[in-house]
């Protein structure tokens, strides 16, 4: 799949799906600064958003739809930072 496109092009892919835990623990970690301001339907969309990062990070289904719950962005920060130590 990758023939179709120039050795250049090929090289800047490959680094944005190496790099793909990093851009999803920075999107988690705007979406929780995002959850704080944000009111109806705009915030339902960052909780969507964010348990969709938290999804691709790893973090177990159960966990995800218990934050989603308690609607409170300080457990997201919690989770962001518990990532952040794993690294």
């Amino acid at each position: 799949m990758l023939e179709d496109y120039t050795p250049h092009q090929q090289k800047i892919i490959k680094r944005y799906y190496n790099n793909q835990e990093t851009l999803q623990h920075q999107r988690l970690a705007e979406l929780v600064s995002e959850l704080y301001l944000t009111q109806g339907k705009k915030r339902q969309r960052a909780w969507e958003a964010a348990a969709a990062a938290m999804q691709k990070l790893g973090v177990p289904q159960s966990r995800i739809d218990h934050l989603v719950e308690q609607d409170n962005p300080a457990l997201v920060a919690e989770v962001v930072k518990e990532l952040e130590d794993k690294r």
